[in-house]
């Protein structure tokens, strides 16, 4: 638990940096991408174990939102208000999924 949890706040520090225009090479938004998507495949499979369903959904989603092999190409107000949704999601995926 204590891996998600700090992988966790890794993706939510990388979500919240990538929202500042113009600041990032492209490189940081394709490693945003497999870091994003690679720790909420992890924090769904723990979510998968603890038997929170609503949570596997939630992760698999960003999951595939994020996906960097078949990328979604969204605008930049787009993706800043998704960035901060995911952000508040890893957040509160830190206090629901434990074990009981």
């Amino acid at each position: 638990m204590e891996n998600k949890n700090i992988l966790s706040i890794v993706a939510i520090i990388m979500l919240l940096l990538a929202i500042p225009s113009g600041i990032w090479p492209y490189w940081y938004y394709i490693f945003l991408r497999w870091v994003v998507a690679g720790i909420a495949l992890f924090v769904l499979s723990i979510a998968y174990e603890v038997k929170k369903g609503k949570w596997v959904w939630i992760m698999g989603g960003l999951a595939l939102l994020f996906n960097p092999l078949t990328p979604t190409h969204l605008s930049k107000e787009a993706w800043v208000i998704l960035d901060l949704i995911a952000a508040g999601l890893f957040f509160v995926s830190i206090f629901k999924i434990r074990k009981q």
